[in-house]
């Protein structure tokens, strides 16, 4: 599920990794793996990114940002998550709340957990 900015995966990719080089690092990175869930708002000269994936039973996760100057370059740092984990910092956090960073995703993302958890 692509939103917001992002319509596939291939937008995806070359947001975080721009020349092919790298794009094809991320290839490889994500062989194997299923993107659930990916956001990238991009409001007044900045912007904020969200990926979730599955791979080999595990759930990771990536955030980045980026103010005017920059984009998400280099940013592709996946982190282990769980469910749980998510749902805490949507319940009392801000995760994919949106109200800052104009990168909503909170509703869609409860879903993805939602299905993951039955």
């Amino acid at each position: 599920m692509f939103l917001n900015n992002w319509n596939n995966l291939e937008e995806m990719k070359a947001d975080f990794w721009p020349s092919y080089d790298d794009s094809h690092k991320l290839t490889n990175e994500l062989d194997g793996a299923t993107v659930l869930l990916a956001s990238y708002g991009t409001p007044s000269y900045e912007g904020y990114a969200f990926v979730l994936f599955e791979r080999d039973g595990k759930l990771y996760e990536v955030n980045g940002s980026h103010c005017s100057c920059y984009g998400l370059e280099g940013q592709w740092e996946p982190e282990e998550t769980t469910i749980e984990a998510l749902r805490h910092r949507m319940d009392e956090g801000k995760l994919g709340k949106g109200e800052w960073d104009e990168n909503p995703f909170a509703d869609k993302l409860r879903k993805v957990l939602d299905g993951l958890s039955r």
